[in-house]
């Protein structure tokens, strides 16, 4: 499998972002991205889309939308909609209408930020989603950067801390998104889990002082999407496009926060007597099936299944598990990192049948 490195929900100066698609194709190069998803909201930017080039390096920049009801109050249920390649924002007033429109235009969506609570301190409402009855969205944004920013400032103290020392702020995806996305899978549904920048590279100032909270390249280094293609990336925008959304619809992907250390390399597989499959595919149990997680660098490994933890392996770069009981099995794997322990790689599940 080929392992390329990309971000997606951010926002330029089309929605509620600082910059220009230039300036996140810029960032993105600096910090080695193959390629990043732009999701300005309730506006599809189609001109941008294409490869940026600096010398050698390349990254695609990819133009999706971050899609919700602005007539409500409060904002809920925003979705993150890419592939459809054409403006859905009509149907935002019902989710279960855009998520059918994606669907028939051949996009994927997620949704984004699914638990997002308020922020008084720099009023910002909650955003969180509502409506679960929905059927047919392709997965769940579990971490998202800008919402977790949001709830490690309730003083200006804190405020002001993490602006100048970003790096202290991320911990872990909330503990009630990863809830609901066991809760989804172990109903039997096939939900990819993503996580997102939500960069705006926003201007904030205190009395004298000026900051860019987050700027897109700090965000760019820190969480981001690893997916698994099955072909390297050609440098036809078409036909990259194409590769990078089938591995997305597929569950290919992990989360990996590459600040701590990083997180390339990575691997979660299952082998069987019907052969071998990664994260986000299916395996039949019959005669036992070997779960194996590869990691590249000594972590507390968390094997989980259905929700709950049924192995740990502490300190190790591998851990392996044999099994012939059905259930979706995914790994979480933790490192301390500026004197606290922290999330640093969430796969997808494998599905054992």
């Amino acid at each position: 499998m080929n392992e390329i490195i990309t971000s997606l929900h951010m926002h330029t100066r089309y929605s509620d972002g600082t910059g220009l698609h230039a300036d996140i194709a810029k960032a993105a190069l600096k910090a080695g991205l193959d390629a990043v998803i732009v999701t300005d909201h309730n506006v599809f930017v189609k001109g941008p889309e294409g490869y940026y080039k600096e010398g050698k390096e390349r990254t695609l920049v990819i133009i999706g939308e971050e899609i919700h009801d602005q007539d409500r109050d409060p904002q809920k249920n925003h979705l993150l909609v890419f592939g459809a390649d054409t403006e859905l924002a009509q149907y935002a007033d019902e989710p279960q209408d855009l998520i059918n429109a994606v669907n028939k235009a051949g996009g994927l969506c997620f949704i984004a930020h699914p638990y997002d609570p308020p922020q008084p301190f720099i009023n910002e409402p909650d955003i969180t989603w509502v409506d679960w009855d929905v059927q047919g969205f392709t997965g769940i944004e579990l971490w998202n950067g800008l919402s977790e920013f949001k709830g490690r400032i309730p003083s200006r103290l804190h405020a002001l801390f993490y602006a100048f020392l970003p790096q202290f702020f991320a911990r872990t995806p909330p503990k009630e998104a990863l809830q609901k996305w066991d809760e989804l899978l172990i109903a039997g549904k096939k939900i990819v889990g993503v996580c997102g920048a939500d960069a705006h590279a926003l201007h904030a100032s205190m009395g004298p002082l000026k900051r860019t909270l987050f700027p897109y390249e700090f965000h760019f280094r820190s969480i981001n999407n690893h997916l698994l293609l099955e072909n390297p990336l050609t440098g036809d925008e078409n036909t990259d496009r194409r590769l990078i959304f089938d591995a997305y619809r597929a569950g290919h992907n992990f989360i990996g926060y590459d600040l701590p250390a990083p997180t390339r390399g990575f691997r979660f597989t299952a082998k069987g007597r019907e052969g071998s499959v990664i994260m986000g595919d299916e395996i039949p149990t019959k005669g036992g099936v070997t779960l194996q997680a590869h990691l590249p660098a000594l972590a507390d490994i968390h094997l989980i299944k259905d929700g709950e933890i049924i192995k740990t392996c502490k300190r190790q770069q591998v851990c392996t598990h044999i099994t012939s009981e059905p259930g979706a099995y995914r790994i979480e794997a933790y490192r301390r990192y500026l004197g606290r322990k922290r999330g640093w790689i969430f796969s997808n599940p494998i599905y054992l049948r």
